[in-house]
């Protein structure tokens, strides 16, 4: 599925009612000069969700032509203990709590083993905050994992969970970043960056490291030579003023560091959570925050659409609004998502099922290492 060239963009807007100010808007992401904070907050309030996906597929055709990446992958989710509480987490327990959960290196080590044969690339390690594990014994899991399978690229490590973990051995981020990097911590995720604001943090995660910390680990990660991810946990008392902010401090981040290897707009999920009674937004809330993102955020190169959190056919749709990743095969490793009601309950899904989806929209799939190196092109 070609995209249309800006001449064809053009020419769809000709024959379409668009009012002065998003026909700007539209002429500047046409000449690929970067929209402004309020630009897309005027997008959220006043495009049409049809003209949103013809710019997000006309920025994303540019960076990744028709081609759609995933990866092997596996999750380790090591506890589900965690110190902090926040009102929209579903998966947390205390100590003892029915349904919590703490892995050993060995119980650790068997799960790497068992993917071993399975081509992965990409072990994806992240829980809840432990309030007795030390940095050691993070380090350990990293060294336990490459032992079974020494190839595989381990992504690990909220900035939540490493905030903790530093602190607690009263080292500098530099420092404890550089400990997990000589025990084989090859990225690091993008978990816990929730919603930048201030009182939208207070209300719904006080407790949890700050945004600004969150910035700050990510950006000594870049620094010391780890790449990451971004996120944005969207859907819940956040308005768009809030949305557009926090990507324009991650697009300031980018700009300086260039270490954000994909930004990952993440839905809060209502339910076995405290935030519950405020409901999920609808489908076409999530096209619209999809296709926004992709505009948006000009110095990422990839938007990705986690199906494991929207599901299978949301994933498959937003590929029509921007994002050109859907994760991986995942195969029933994360329970993050299905204990807050997402729709698969035992998310996995195999390259055959990945490559189908993808050209169902006509377009290419292209397996990817953990750098979006390809691998392999279906």
């Amino acid at each position: 599925m070609e995209s249309l060239n800006s001449e064809g963009v053009r020419d769809l807007l000709n024959r379409v009612q668009v009012n002065g100010s998003i026909k700007y808007i539209v002429e500047k992401v046409l000449a690929d000069i970067r929209i402004s904070s309020d630009d897309a907050i005027y997008l959220y309030q006043k495009a049409e969700l049809g003209l949103l996906g013809l710019l997000a597929n006309h920025v994303n055709y540019q960076k990744n032509k028709e081609y759609v990446f995933f990866n092997k992958n596996f999750h380790i989710e090591p506890t589900n203990v965690c110190v902090h509480n926040c009102t929209f987490c579903s998966y947390r327990r205390n100590f003892g709590e029915e349904g919590s959960w703490e892995m050993s290196l060995d119980e650790i080590g068997d799960i790497a083993k068992s993917f071993k044969v399975k081509g992965v690339t990409e072990v994806h390690i992240t829980g809840g905050v432990h309030p007795k594990w030390r940095l050691n014994y993070y380090g350990q899991i990293i060294q336990r994992i490459k032992r079974e399978v020494p190839t595989i690229h381990v992504k690990a490590f909220s900035a939540v969970e490493l905030d903790y973990i530093i602190q607690k051995e009263k080292l500098s981020i530099k420092e404890g970043l550089l400990r997990l990097k000589d025990f084989g911590l090859d990225s690091i995720p993008g978990g816990g960056a929730e919603i930048a604001d201030t009182e939208i943090r207070e209300t719904i995660c006080g407790d949890k490291s700050s945004w600004k910390r969150w910035l700050e680990i990510h950006e000594t990660a870049h620094n010391v030579g780890l790449t990451s991810n971004a996120t944005m946990l969207y859907g819940h008392i956040e308005n768009y003023n809030h949305r557009v902010d926090h990507m324009e401090q991650i697009r300031r981040l980018q700009d300086r560091t260039k270490g954000f290897n994909c930004f990952i707009p993440l839905k809060f999920k209502a339910k076995n959570n405290k935030l519950a009674y405020i409901g999920e937004v609808n489908t076409l809330e999530d096209l619209k925050n999809f296709a926004i993102t992709r505009i948006f955020l000009d110095n990422f190169n990839h938007i990705k659409a986690y199906w494991p959190m929207l599901g299978k056919q949301t994933a498959q749709l937003a590929l029509f609004f921007g994002v050109d990743d859907i994760d991986g095969t995942i195969d029933d490793s994360t329970r993050i998502y299905s204990m807050a009601g997402a729709d698969d309950a035992n998310p996995t899904m195999t390259v055959e099922e990945i490559c189908k989806l993808i050209r169902k929209t006509g377009k290419i799939p292209l397996e990817r290492n953990s750098l979006y190196n390809p691998i392999k092109i279906y």
